[in-house]
């Protein structure tokens, strides 16, 4: 079986926001949010929050413990600002603080006291059981 790392991340993230998709649900603001300030609109995409959601759950397994200020650094860009050159800015904190209360309440993620978030036996047995899929449908083609 693949790990985490050899499995292409735009399949594993798009699998796993099919599946988090049944079970966490996207509030009724993230419809009109931006992501951060170096963003102008809104997401097109209308599935961004899952999409969001099993990004961060992907980092986190790799990178974990990983606090909130972590992943906004992870999700920011460049703010453009007219003549002057465009300047790094964080990514927004409260899409990725509830996200990461979502995946917490369904027992994906845990706190670590004063070090942020890791994964549990749980959310790694859901990613695992992913990568089981993708390989099987990598078998049949």
């Amino acid at each position: 079986m693949k790990s985490i790392k050899e499995v292409k991340a735009e399949i594993l993230i798009k699998k796993m926001s099919e599946e988090l998709k049944k079970i966490i649900p996207m509030p009724e603001w993230a419809k009109y949010v931006k992501t951060g300030t170096s963003r102008e609109r809104p997401p097109e995409n209308p599935d961004w929050w899952w999409v969001r959601a099993a990004s961060i759950l992907r980092r986190i397994a790799l990178d974990g413990p990983v606090g909130v200020q972590r992943l906004r650094t992870y999700y920011g860009g460049l703010k453009r600002l007219g003549h002057q050159p465009a300047h790094f800015r964080k990514g927004g904190g409260k899409i990725i603080r509830v996200i990461l209360q979502q995946l917490e309440s369904i027992g994906f993620l845990e706190k670590k006291e004063k070090k942020g978030r890791i994964i549990t036996p749980k959310g790694m047995k859901f990613i695992k059981d992913i990568i089981k899929e993708i390989e099987k449908g990598e078998k049949n083609e």
